[in-house]
C-alpha cells in the first residue's frame, strides 16, 4: 500500500470545508487527473448545461455534475447515472420552478433500474432507505452537492428550508426487479430489459407503512390511500406520491390476481378524505392564487359551496398518474413507505435512459 500522507488529506478536506463546498461531512478532494476519469465515461461536452437556473444566475454543467460526484464520493462508473439523473431531474420540471428552495424542504429522489443495478452495487433489498452501499449512497450525494455547489442551494441562503428531511443528504435506492412479481417502472414506460435507466424527482418526505396486519388486498390498499392522503401531507389541491412496496406486499397483491395497474387504480380510489376531515384540519378549501389548502373563510379562498352532509367525500387523488409503484426491500415484512410529492405525474414519471454506450466496467 502507498504510504498517505494524513496531515496533507485533513488539510484538503479542510480546505473543501471552509470554502462552503460540502454537505456538513467529508468530501474527496478530487484533482484535474480525476475528474477527467469522469468525463470520460460520457461523450458530452462538459460545458453543456444539464439544469439551468436562470433566475439564481446559475448553470449546472457536465463537468460540475463531474466535479460534485466525484467530491461525492462516487466512482468514475457511476458518472453516466448521475447525468441521467439530472436528465430525468430536468424532463420532472420541479427543479427550475425553485422548488429546491422551498420552506418546505424539498430533496431529490432517484430510482435505478435494469442492468446496472447489480453491476455498479446499488442496494435494492434490505435497508434499502439506509446505510451501506456506497453507490447508492454516493450517487444521490452528488446530486445534492451539485445542487448546493453547482446550483448555489446552500442553506440558510438560497435554500430557504424551515426544518428540512434526512433525504437531503442522498437519497438514492434501486427498484428490487429480482423479488418482484411485476416488470418495473422503466419498462412499464418503454425501457428495454437489457437497458438501465434512472428516474427522479423532488419530494417532501418519506413515511413508513408498518401493514402486518393483513392478507386483504382491498386493506392494504386503504392504508396506502390513507397514508398519501394525510391531512398534514396535503399543501396543495390534490395528494400524489410513489408507493415503494416491499416484495412481500407486491406478492401479496400479485397472489391475489391484482396487477400493478390495480394497485394504483385501487389506492385512487380510495384517496380521498370527507369534508369534516379536511375542514377540522383547516384544509377543506383551496386558495385562489397558489392553488394551496386552507380554511373556507380564509381571504383567499375560492368561493365554494359547504356540502349539507359534512362526511361528503372530497378525492384527493385525481388520477391513476398521481400514484406510481417502486418495488424495494427485503421480502421479509410488511413493511412499505410512501414517498409524499408535489403533484400527480401528468406526464409519467421522469425516467431516462443511461447512456451505455460510454460504459465502463468497474475496476477489479
Amino acid at each position: 500500500m502507498t504510504d498517505i500522507d494524513a496531515a496533507e488529506a485533513r488539510r484538503a478536506i479542510d480546505y473543501y470545508y471552509d470554502h462552503g463546498w460540502t454537505d456538513g461531512l467529508p468530501v474527496v478532494p478530487v484533482t484535474e487527473s480525476y475528474l477527467a476519469e469522469f468525463l470520460a465515461t460520457t461523450g458530452r461536452d462538459p460545458d453543456e448545461v444539464l439544469i439551468p437556473m436562470p433566475h439564481l444566475n446559475k448553470n449546472l454543467t457536465v463537468r460540475l455534475a463531474a466535479i460534485n460526484a466525484a467530491l461525492a464520493g462516487c466512482l468514475p462508473e457511476y458518472f453516466p447515472i448521475v447525468l441521467a439523473a439530472w436528465d430525468s431531474f430536468l424532463r420532472d420540471g420541479m427543479v427550475t420552478r425553485s422548488i429546491w428552495q422551498s420552506t418546505t424542504g424539498t430533496a431529490p429522489f432517484v430510482v435505478v433500474y435494469g442492468p446496472t443495478r447489480q453491476r455498479l452495487g446499488l442496494n435494492s433489498r434490505g435497508n434499502v432507505w439506509g446505510s451501506g452501499f456506497r453507490a447508492n449512497a454516493t450517487i444521490g450525494r452528488a446530486i445534492r452537492l451539485g445542487a448546493i455547489n453547482g446550483l448555489g442551494l446552500k442553506p440558510h441562503v438560497f435554500d430557504q428550508a424551515t426544518q428540512g428531511t434526512p433525504a437531503k443528504y442522498s437519497c438514492c435506492i434501486a427498484e428490487n426487479e429480482e423479488d418482484s412479481p411485476w416488470p418495473s417502472l422503466a419498462a412499464d414506460n418503454d425501457i428495454g430489459p437489457g437497458d438501465s435507466a434512472v428516474s427522479a424527482t423532488v419530494i417532501r418526505s418519506v413515511l413508513h407503512v408498518e401493514a402486518r396486519h393483513t392478507t386483504a388486498p382491498e386493506q392494504l390498499a386503504a392504508d396506502f390511500a390513507d397514508s398519501l392522503c394525510r391531512t398534514g401531507a396535503l399543501v396543495r389541491a390534490r395528494a400524489s406520491g410513489y408507493v415503494v412496496l416491499n416484495p412481500e406486499h407486491a406478492r401479496l397483491f400479485d397472489k391475489h390476481g391484482w396487477s400493478k395497474a390495480d394497485v394504483r387504480a385501487a389506492i385512487a380510489d380510495q384517496g380521498w378524505r370527507t369534508y369534516r376531515d379536511l375542514a377540522s384540519a383547516g384544509k377543506e378549501a383551496i386558495a385562489g392564487g397558489t392553488g394551496w389548502r386552507l380554511p373556507a373563510d380564509h381571504p383567499d379562498a375560492r368561493p365554494q359551496e359547504t356540502p349539507e352532509d359534512q362526511n361528503t367525500p372530497v378525492q384527493l387523488i385525481t388520477s391513476v398518474d398521481a400514484v406510481q409503484i417502486v418495488v424495494a426491500g427485503a421480502p421479509n415484512a410488511g413493511v412499505s413507505s410512501i414517498v409524499e410529492t408535489f403533484g400527480p405525474f401528468d406526464r409519467g414519471p421522469a425516467i431516462t435512459k443511461v447512456e451505455e454506450r460510454y460504459r465502463r466496467e468497474p475496476a477489479g
